[in-house]
């Protein structure tokens, strides 16, 4: 079981670093958000899937290693967690602690992204927001009457009047 505790760890310790990678590019795709770079955020947006897809695959790894601890133990892997394989460590002193510890930083990371990633879906649907705002805005001056003005010879010409005021986003 050792070995596979040692995996287990590697495999943390793997997670841990990608979502390390995560948490300055998500705090970039805060930046950009709001400097509406669309270009830099398609680009932040790559990276991102890339890293995602990484620890995707880590992940897996570390299901099917947890599974493996589940036989050994002979408990289902459902019922096993970080903090419930380190309370069952009372003899590996070290493989409890690497696990603390391993467990600790991976909350902290993960608390981070979960904060940054709620801040960048906020802005993301204040645009929507924005977006859809100034899409009804000219919709309804197109659907506006417009004025109707009268020439010397008193014929009717009919002219939309869009306003010379739209909505200014950059405040």
């Amino acid at each position: 079981m050792a070995s596979l505790i040692d995996e287990l760890i590697s495999s943390l310790n793997a997670e841990k670093a990608i979502y390390e990678e995560l948490v300055p590019i998500s705090e970039e795709k805060t930046r950009v958000l709001i400097q509406n770079d669309l270009k830099k955020l398609k680009q932040i947006t790559a990276q991102e899937q890339l890293l995602v897809d990484k620890v995707g695959i880590i992940g897996h790894r570390r299901e099917e290693i947890i599974k493996n601890i589940g036989v050994v133990l002979n408990k289902k892997p459902e019922e096993l967690n970080l903090t419930t394989l380190a309370g069952l460590l009372d003899k590996q002193p070290q493989e409890k602690e690497a696990l603390t510890a391993i467990h600790d930083s991976l909350r902290i990371i993960m608390r981070r992204l979960v904060e940054v990633n709620e801040r960048n879906k906020e802005l993301i649907e204040d645009s929507l927001e924005m977006i859809e705002f100034q899409m009804n805005f000219i919709q309804s001056t197109r659907m506006s009457p417009g004025n109707n003005n009268y020439n010397r010879n008193a014929t009717n010409s009919y002219t939309a009047d869009y306003g010379g005021h739209g909505f200014d986003a950059k405040q």
